[in-house]
């Protein structure tokens, strides 16, 4: 007789860039412009569910910089995983989909943004290391005290 096997099932299905686009809409003036450009980086995670036990995690980054009011480079990139996630806790499932998925898929989002910056002819935007477990933690006590602030008194 087959045992039920109720163990914790985490596994990576695939990896894969979801979205990706870059314009440089004042070029190639902007481009002779001898100023700095200042940089503005947004980042956001969103998960989907698939299919019983299995979730697309993604990762998403906006890079814009400008030099005064005039934007050098956009660049909008969404890096998105598959995951089994199943015999989890529902209490865990939250860090598991909100820090662990966003982990192995970021390093993948950072390739692909410094390689298309690279690609445009400028150098590399690194994006930095992220603790997504902070980000995590930040968005459920946001989540958490805005809940509270809609509760009738």
């Amino acid at each position: 007789m087959a045992e039920q096997d109720n163990s914790p099932v985490f596994q990576i299905q695939r990896v894969y860039l979801k979205d990706l686009s870059l314009e440089q809409p004042n070029s190639p003036a902007i481009l002779l412009e001898q100023e700095q450009p200042s940089v503005d980086i947004q980042l956001g995670v969103e998960a989907t569910p698939v299919a019983e036990g299995v979730y697309e995690v993604a990762v998403t980054a906006t890079v814009q910089t400008k030099i005064q009011d005039k934007t050098v480079f956009l660049v909008e990139a969404k890096q998105a995983g598959i995951f089994e996630i199943r015999n989890v806790p529902e209490d865990q499932m939250g860090g598991v989909i909100g820090i662990a998925c966003p982990q192995i898929i970021y390093p993948y989002l950072r390739g692909n943004v410094a390689d298309v910056v690279t690609r445009a002819g400028f150098p590399p935007v690194h994006l930095a290391e992220i603790n997504f477990q902070a980000m995590y933690e930040q968005q459920q006590a946001a989540a958490a005290a805005q809940a509270e602030g809609q509760l009738p008194q």
